[in-house]
């Protein structure tokens, strides 16, 4: 059995987002966010649930905080819900939404944990959406607003910080009409996508300015994308999936450009740049949170959209789907960790998220034996320390999630936790994949 151990002082931790855990939506002066609002009208989440209540971490937190040291987790990657700050996304800060945030810190400081926090995990302020949201390109500097707030309260604890959250989920809640604020505009979509990476470089270099003793990034959706077969027609249409969801992001942050290609495909709807915008954009980044599950096949059809493709999930012999229909393919990680290596100059890199819905089946205790979990983590543990043996600059896994929470417009439907949450008691079970990531956490390493 082969041991393979990760280098001293990697973070091995798990994420949640505010969102989907706290909870509490509408006390002690929070406002409304634009997910807030879709969740409340019919028709829009699995069996209309909302995240009203959700896990109730808000009220939980300190229990919350110390299962994650019971479970030895050396990490917490969460985010601050921005509503909780500033109501109305601007001007008037709510002391005690702060205050919350603070007594996080605290715990986890005893509990020897540390801290990464997301600012922006999509639930925009619902009063910044009813100026235009992040179509507006004003919101650039509420955002920054926003964040210099959280340095000055927060900055003197928190390790790392990440600026958005799989920015290109909040875009397509501009151009798909799905997700948050539910709109359906191709233009409007890539000029958002332009905002909120200059939202991104705004607040990174208040970051700096202020001294902070920590780390500032972004986390980034990367999966795997590979042309469905060698027909010249396929290849293209991968190239383009990759461009508009890898390199779109990644070349304006490492490079202070789009990529040409798309841009030329896009036409009319690419993003249009003002003068100094590409520079402000590019900052210097302490690190790149990927967030990474599956690999698609991508093939060309004239009728897939703008950019005329079809995506299919993939997996690697042997493997099956996943509960949600997601390919398993744990090599793509190590590709995907690989070409960061390769093309933009090796950053440090956390995994911000990785993990898998199964499904659970509780005992009559709650308990689930959950080995579907184990094996898709150890794998892609596995493509982990594959592409560190090759020189990526991996400095920690957090795995999706601490705990079983709201999963957006699937509702509670789908269950992704190391640790079984029963919504009606709201008592946390740790899984068998919980006990297991303890074993590989106290050692350091994972079996192969």
């Amino acid at each position: 059995m082969l041991d393979r151990r990760f280098p001293d002082g990697f973070v091995w931790g798990a994420s949640t987002a505010a969102y989907q855990i706290e909870g509490a939506w509408n006390e002690d002066g929070k406002g409304e966010s634009i997910w807030d609002r879709l969740t409340h009208q019919p028709y829009r989440v699995v069996d209309g649930q909302t995240a009203d209540v959700a896990c109730d971490h808000y009220h939980r937190m300190p229990e919350d905080v110390q299962l994650m040291a019971r479970l030895g987790l050396k990490g917490y990657r969460f985010s601050i819900a921005w509503t909780r700050i500033l109501p109305e996304g601007r001007g008037r800060v709510n002391p005690k939404g702060l205050d919350f945030y603070d007594r996080l810190l605290d715990e986890l400081g005893k509990a020897g944990i540390l801290a990464n926090i997301t600012l922006n995990h999509w639930d925009l302020p619902q009063a910044l959406q009813d100026l235009g949201g992040w179509n507006n390109r004003d919101c650039a500097d509420w955002f920054a607003d926003y964040a210099r707030i959280a340095f000055e309260r927060l900055g003197d604890r928190a390790a790392l910080w990440a600026t958005h959250n799989e920015p290109g989920v909040v875009a397509s809640g501009y151009s798909s009409g799905m997700m948050a604020p539910a709109l359906a505009d191709a233009t409007q979509g890539y000029r958002v996508i332009h905002h909120l990476l200059l939202a991104h470089g705004k607040a990174v270099q208040a970051y700096h300015q202020g001294g902070y003793p920590g780390k500032i990034g972004i986390a980034l959706d990367l999966q795997n994308l590979i042309p469905a077969s060698d027909s010249e027609a396929d290849r293209m249409a991968a190239q383009r999936e990759i461009e508009n969801h890898h390199n779109l992001w990644l070349d304006p942050i490492f490079r202070g450009t789009y990529p040409q290609h798309l841009l030329e495909w896009l036409g009319p709807h690419a993003p249009q740049p003002r003068s100094g915008d590409m520079e402000q954009i590019r900052q210097p980044l302490d690190f790149l949170g990927i967030n990474h599950y599956f690999t698609d096949k991508i093939s060309f059809n004239p009728g897939g959209g703008l950019l005329r493709t079809h995506s299919e999930a993939y997996s690697a012999p042997l493997w099956g789907r996943t509960e949600v229909g997601w390919g398993v393919n744990p090599s793509g990680l190590t590709k995907i960790l690989l070409k960061v290596k390769d093309e933009y100059g090796n950053p440090p890199m956390y995994i911000t998220e990785s993990g898998t819905a199964a499904l659970d089946v509780p005992d009559a205790n709650g308990f689930v034996t959950d080995r579907e979990r184990i094996a898709y983590l150890r794998s892609h543990f596995i493509a982990a320390h594959d592409a560190i043996e090759a020189g990526a600059n991996l400095k920690g896994y957090f795995v999706w999630s601490l705990m079983d929470n709201f999963e957006w417009l699937a509702g509670y439907r789908p269950r992704f936790g190391l640790v079984r949450v029963d919504y009606p008691t709201q008592k946390r079970i740790p899984k068998l994949s919980a006990l297991w990531y303890q074993e590989v956490i106290s050692r350091n390493s994972v079996y192969e």
